[in-house]
């Protein structure tokens, strides 16, 4: 762990420079998403950042999963509602269970972890398996909660996050006046921003916002975008991270992409 002299962590999230891939709850073509397989597939084809999600059991364990209940054989499981033991009786298919916070920060010690924290409740334990595991330095944390977000930083030295709705709302309209002071006041300590490229009927994603993000000094990554020609576009338009669930196809485009902008210097 980097750690700065005065003993404040020093993240390396986003270093190297992007453009960075992210897999979206892992690689998950063959095998459920969220568990530890999806995330060895991922980080088989050459990813280096895993998005996932994060709630907490009965007994205050944190665990990755993007809904607050599981469908198993027809029947719905409550998180919230089961210990972490009763949790791991459930098979999410061929065997594949329900992974902890802490386990997964283990298992892929030198993979970076883009951590949605999707409850109240997952706050606190989702903070603390990051500390006990010593994962500060790689770990971004995110929330469309800003209480929820605010919650889980608490304590955590050098972590870094994204912003939640309300700051994201907040930067929006300095984004789109193009005024980077406004967006620089709003995101404050926040360096980067993950986005869909459109909510409802409002366009979040163009080169004029992406510009004005970079000048406030904040990163853009999108989600969740699967294809090819979108991803394609996307880089174009200069943002700095896609959030996929095909980082199979995803690298290799990156790469490509990177390749052609040094040759063109």
């Amino acid at each position: 762990m980097s750690t700065a002299a005065d003993g404040a962590v020093r993240s390396r999230f986003l270093t190297p420079p992007g453009p960075r891939v992210l897999a979206h709850r892992g690689l998950a073509l063959t095998v459920p998403e969220n568990t530890l397989a999806a995330f060895q597939a991922a980080v088989d084809v050459g990813a280096e950042y895993i998005e996932t999600d994060v709630h907490a059991t009965a007994d205050g364990v944190a665990v990755l999963a993007h809904d607050p209940e599981l469908v198993v054989d027809g029947v719905a499981h409550q998180v919230r509602n089961l210990t972490l033991d009763q949790l791991r009786q459930l098979d999410l298919g061929g065997g594949h269970r329900v992974p902890t916070l802490a386990g997964a920060l283990v298992a892929f010690g030198e993979v970076r972890f883009n951590i949605d924290v999707k409850s109240e409740l997952a706050a606190g334990p989702a903070a603390h398996a990051i500390r006990a595991e010593g994962a500060a330095d790689r770990v971004l944390l995110t929330s469309f909660d800003e209480s929820r977000r605010s919650r889980a930083l608490s304590g955590l030295d050098g972590v870094m996050s994204s912003a939640s709705s309300r700051l994201f709302s907040r930067a929006l309209l300095g984004s789109a006046l193009g005024v980077p002071s406004l967006v620089r006041r709003s995101l404050s300590g926040v360096p980067v921003v993950q986005i869909p490229e459109r909510h409802k009927n409002i366009q979040l994603v163009t080169r004029r916002t992406v510009q004005t993000l970079h000048r406030a000094g904040v990163e853009v990554h999108v989600w969740t975008v699967n294809e090819p020609a979108d991803m394609e576009r996307l880089l174009e338009l200069g943002v700095d991270g896609l959030i996929t669930d095909r980082v199979d196809l995803a690298l290799p485009l990156v790469q490509a992409w990177r390749r052609r902008g040094e040759s063109g210097r």
